[in-house]
């Protein structure tokens, strides 16, 4: 029995969004299940590279499609992560803005039919609910015969979680959470008082141990109260007036006071205050001892490694994908039991269903197609290799395999550094990563070496996902620099040798040269985009980065100093969520210019602009163009085309244009690469190259 399950938005990368609200339509993905095991899953952020991605994830279901050698027809249950009836209501609320059926599965069945060719009956489209996709997704995971089932988020299907009980293959439900008391938008509304907004609440998060919650305890005391039977209150009304009495409002891209520190310590207190309360009761009416998360709020990975380090449960399993990219694996294996292949009882050990690299020859292929701006080098001990790039000092975009389903970037799409120096940290979120001084960085240790740096519950040495935060040991600390929080802290990945030896080698070879069985780990992506998954992905993200180099399967990989011609040999596009707008705007107080734009949403909050030349010259791409092709056609002055050729890397920096080489000269080193491989069966020999 195959089983898709999907969950996403209801238009096309390049139509512009129905307005829902932020709880409903978005991080899109789609899994596929045969006989209750996954075998092929991704978020649509990998492949359309739009973060949270909210279109219909038409590249995800391709790709499972792909992965498995079939096509839709030959798909017994296609599962949406959301009641009949809630999308139904949605709907309603855009009849009288768009153009759109209001039934459900009939607006569903046509989508399909327009991304895939084929009429889908409707017996084989199925809603189920989104907190039992959630909780399923957890609990069939886990290898747990019997657990609590906590999921929690902002919204969806008019609730913000629930509370069961899972047993065996089924579930029963003891309490449902509305929308009112969501613990999900008590932590989105209170951080848009510290300038940040939907999605930002891990960086929230990380920010808390930097702050005192005495300050605020008494004020955050009034926005919540804890019940009788494990029911609490919160008041998300409160919110705003409180916030706005007491603090300054920081709005985004000014500084950090201590008082917004102390906001989020507060915050992240009263969380888990409230956590704690709803599982105490049921842990303690129910006696049973193992407890599965799921939903948006179990990304709280300091709420978990508390829960871990408090003995309330022997065991602890956090579903890695727990936010709504999830529901499309909790509807595929709700679907698969349904139709009698219920899910093995087995613990989840990895989540590596994404796409993989291709063979080393598609690397090769890929790589040598940017021989202008990349050195490469192919090495027969890529491990040795890597780890000596990083003991020397450098910080490199690691991809191998097939890239990880969830949030977090597990060794297969990472970029990796030595977890010694406390600089490592500062340089990769200031010049890598482009984001807040203060966040943290995970460190990835050899499961064999876990208990030696970190403090763990006794019999715990297997934290594959980094879905709990737990103590750095003491005399660590200093040793691991880079990667311990303020706190002590640090979220941890555990690597087994079975599970991922690739990674597991790299970690091994540099614990033989420094003495150090732990890197580093961070999502290979800047700030601008998901984590990567194709080798071209990470090219991009390499050559808009100060990484100091790259590893892509067996390649070693560094910069060159490419010239005005190598820029001008690829080929220039927008991508598909991008436009092109000339507006008129004041530019001060008491003067209008007209301004060109790139946008990348619906409005003119997400955009940049950019220069007239860089206007017009985009303007007569028709698809795609050679980029030296229209600066011959545009202009003739040297200085000109430098200067726009550093305006274009700007903009592709932020990922509103994209260059790439053209796809002819991707064909021909194909083809160069089929003829040597014919001519001798050398597989290459091994290098030695340092950071440089």
């Amino acid at each position: 029995m195959l089983c898709l399950g999907i969950c996403g938005g209801l238009d096309r990368i390049h139509e512009s969004s129905p307005e829902l609200p932020n709880t409903f339509l978005h991080d899109g993905a789609a899994v596929l299940v045969q006989d209750g095991r996954v075998i092929a899953a991704v978020e649509e952020e990998r492949l359309n590279r739009v973060k949270h991605s909210n279109k219909f994830p038409s590249n995800a279901m391709r790709y499972c499609l792909s992965a498995a050698g079939v096509e839709l027809h030959q798909i017994d249950r296609i599962a949406f992560y959301a009641t009949e009836a809630y999308c139904n209501t949605m709907l309603e609320r855009l009849a009288v803005s768009q153009p759109l059926p209001l039934d459900a599965k009939l607006l569903l069945r046509q989508l399909l039919a327009r991304e895939f060719g084929t009429e889908v009956d409707a017996s084989r489209v199925s809603f189920v609910n989104h907190h039992e996709a959630h909780a399923v997704s957890a609990f069939a995971m886990s290898g747990f015969e019997q657990s609590l089932i906590f999921s929690v988020d902002g919204g969806g299907d008019f609730l913000s979680g629930l509370l069961a009980v899972g047993s065996g293959t089924g579930m029963t439900q003891l309490a449902r959470f509305p929308e009112s008391n969501s613990l999900g938008l008590f932590y989105l509304e209170t951080i848009r008082y510290l300038g940040y907004g939907l999605f930002d609440e891990y960086k929230v998060m990380g920010l808390a141990p930097y702050g005192d919650p005495t300050p605020y305890r008494e004020l955050f005391g009034q926005l919540y109260e804890l019940l009788d039977n494990g029911d609490y209150r919160v008041h998300l009304d409160r919110i705003g007036p409180a916030l706005l009495r007491n603090i300054q409002v920081r709005r985004k891209g000014m500084p950090f006071t201590q008082q917004h520190r102390d906001v989020s310590a507060s915050l992240q207190e009263a969380l888990e205050r409230i956590v704690f309360h709803v599982l105490l009761h049921y842990r303690e009416t129910t006696g049973i001892t193992r407890l599965c998360l799921a939903g948006g709020v179990a990304h709280n990975c300091t709420v978990n490694g508390k829960l871990l380090y408090s003995g309330l449960f022997e065991d602890i399993f956090v579903q890695p994908a727990a936010h709504d990219a999830g529901c499309a694996l909790g509807a595929a294996l709700m679907m698969s039991s349904e139709l009698g292949r219920p899910t093995p009882r087995e613990r989840l050990s990895d989540v590596y269903w994404g796409p993989g690299l291709g063979n080393e020859q598609a690397v090769e292929q890929e790589l040598n197609a940017w021989s202008g701006h990349l050195d490469i080098q192919r090495c027969d001990d890529i491990a040795a290799s890597a780890a000596d790039w990083m003991a020397d000092g450098a910080v490199i975009g690691w991809v191998q395999g097939r890239s990880e389903f969830g949030p977090r970037a597990l060794g297969n799409r990472s970029i990796l550094a030595d977890p010694r120096p406390p600089e490592n940290k500062d340089r990769i979120n200031a010049m890598v990563k482009k984001r807040e001084g203060y966040r943290p960085f995970a460190p990835s240790v050899l499961e064999e070496n876990a208990n030696e740096f970190f403090e763990l519950p006794d019999g715990k040495q297997d934290f594959p996902f980094m879905n709990f935060v737990v103590r750095v040991r003491e005399a660590q600390r200093k040793v691991l620099g880079a990667i311990t929080h303020v706190d002590g802290t640090a979220r941890l990945q555990t690597v087994s040798r079975k599970t991922n030896p690739a990674y597991w080698d790299v970690i091994n070879a540099f614990k033989k040269r420094t003495g150090i069985p732990v890197l580093l780990n961070t999502s290979f992506n800047n700030n601008a985009e998901p984590i990567v998954d194709s080798v071209a992905d990470a090219i991009t993200t390499f050559l808009t980065t100060d990484l100091d180099g790259l590893v892509a399967g067996p390649f070693l990989v560094k910069k060159r100093a490419a010239r005005l011609q190598d820029w001008g040999a690829l080929s220039v596009s927008l991508p598909p969520y991008a436009s092109l707008h000339r507006v008129r705007s004041y530019t001060a107080a008491d003067r209008q210019e007209t301004v060109c734009e790139i946008r990348t949403g619906p409005s003119g909050r997400d955009s940049i602009r950019i220069s007239h030349e860089l206007f017009e010259l985009l303007m007569r791409i028709e698809g795609e163009a050679p980029l030296g092709w229209l600066l011959d056609t545009t202009m003739a002055d040297h200085d000109k085309r430098e200067d726009i050729v550093k305006e274009l890397r700007l903009a592709w920096e932020q990922r509103c244009v994209r260059l790439r080489p053209p796809r002819a000269a991707c064909d021909c080193n194909k083809r160069k690469s089929e003829a040597q491989a014919e001519l001798t069966n050398d597989p290459g020999n091994a290098c030695v190259a340092g950071p440089g």
